[in-house]
């Protein structure tokens, strides 16, 4: 029994949008350099567009394909419009403001290409599951999970960037990352899950091996976010560095939680 097909255009919305929602969760306290902005947008938007074009290339499904490339249109057509409003700004100012006071471009407009993501991906899950219900939670959590773990790697470098950056936009994606990993855990228990490999009612064909790496998977990952949330509280600046490190395992961990699932019970 198929429960979700694994298919690289609905990852990469995934992870576009989750990247842009949580780019917007830090980037909303305007605390942050207009370079990061530029870089969740052209990173997010690009990733957007090769889901597109995977999609069209081997795997069309309409609504989820279209909404990926509006998802691409707004996140690099909000890079493009900030970008050519960089002369405006005072230099590469903490709040990305104006000379007149305003933002280059309001934070919120990056809540609209997340929003039409997730759109097409409740759409992929109905489409794609049985039960419909448990499809659309893995597609929408999945994405909130691997936006989450990415943008905090990201953040961590930024600090070499901006180091006079308090670390609570640090803190706060990472515990956004712990947050979300149960319900990422826990959906790809609900049955048909990953129960039925290591019951053996699902063949991984590796015997067995696909279910247990999955499940250390999942107890690294959040061993992984518990210890970057201790090296975090450390005063030193190499903590920063220490925790972007283990963020970078972080992301092979919880990658792993979401992609080995869905290709093991696809």
């Amino acid at each position: 029994m198929s429960v979700i097909r694994l298919d690289a255009p609905s990852v990469l919305l995934q992870w576009s949008s989750g990247g842009l929602l949580f780019g917007w969760v830090t980037v909303r306290h305007r605390l942050l350099g207009l370079g990061y902005v530029w870089l969740l947008r052209l990173s997010f938007g690009l990733l957007a567009l090769a889901g597109f074009a995977l999609g069209i290339r081997f795997d069309f499904y309409a609504p989820r394909d279209l909404a990926a490339l509006v998802v691409a249109a707004m996140a690099l057509g909000l890079f493009a419009v900030s970008y050519r409003n960089r002369a405006r700004a005072q230099g590469d100012g903490p709040d990305g403001r104006s000379r007149e006071g305003e933002p280059v471009t309001d934070p919120r407009l990056d809540l609209i290409a997340p929003a039409v993501g997730a759109v097409g991906l409740v759409l992929a899950g109905v489409h794609a599951g049985d039960p419909a219900w448990l499809s659309v939670a893995r597609m929408l959590v999945g994405a909130a999970f691997m936006g989450a773990v990415t943008d905090s790697m990201l953040l961590g470098h930024w600090y070499l960037v901006q180091p006079g950056l308090t670390r609570a936009p640090l803190v706060e994606l990472v515990r956004w990352t712990g947050y979300l990993w149960l319900p990422e855990a826990v959906l790809f228990l609900v049955p048909t899950g990953m129960t039925s490999v290591w019951t053996g009612a699902i063949d991984d064909g590796y015997a067995g091996m696909l279910g247990w790496f999955w499940g250390a998977c999942v107890v690294t990952t959040i061993g992984l976010v518990i210890t970057t949330l201790a090296a975090l509280k450390e005063r030193q600046y190499s903590a920063v560095m220490a925790a972007t490190g283990l963020l970078y395992l972080a992301i092979l961990t919880g990658f792993g939680i979401d992609l080995v699932a869905r290709a093991t019970l696809a």
